[in-house]
């Protein structure tokens, strides 16, 4: 984290007690999105309180050999300029084939028009190219990482 990052993050941390703060498992600075208007967009939905959940492709994490998110984790929300936006803790995370993503978790994503349609055409766009990307193939019953979180600071 940057400085002013890390600032940020401690301004949350100092709320805190001593106990909550080392039950913390892991915390991480990031952007959503792999691009900059999606970014800055996605950064502005969580902020919101709009968009509540995320996902990833399971491959790219075993590809990097990166551990999964665990409920708990701390997230210091970015725009594209890497500037904090809030912090969001994650509340839930589970592994599910790309096909079996429902309504419900297409809508707490909280992008396009909050419909599993429009979900299942962006991510098949999205996830098919990041795959590519890290050298693996996507398909149907690729298994994702679907992540819920809450937006804990700024309230």
């Amino acid at each position: 984290m940057t400085p002013h990052q890390q600032a940020f993050m401690d301004a949350y941390l100092s709320t805190l007690s001593a106990a909550d703060r080392s039950a913390i498992p892991q915390r991480v600075a990031e952007h959503f999105c792999a691009d900059e208007a999606n970014a800055n967009e996605c950064a502005r939905l969580i902020a919101a309180g709009i968009k509540r959940a995320s996902c990833s492709l399971l491959a790219g994490y075993e590809q990097a050999n990166e551990p999964l998110p665990r409920v708990g984790r701390l997230c210091l929300v970015l725009n594209w300029a890497q500037q904090p936006i809030c912090i969001v803790r994650l509340t839930e995370v589970s592994i599910c084939p790309f096909e079996a993503v429902d309504a419900a978790f297409a809508a707490a994503e909280g992008e396009g028009d909050g419909s599993l349609g429009w979900w299942r055409d962006a991510h098949v766009a999205f996830f098919t190219a990041f795959a590519a990307d890290v050298g693996v193939s996507f398909c149907e019953q690729s298994e994702l990482v679907l992540e819920y979180f809450e937006k804990v600071y700024p309230l």
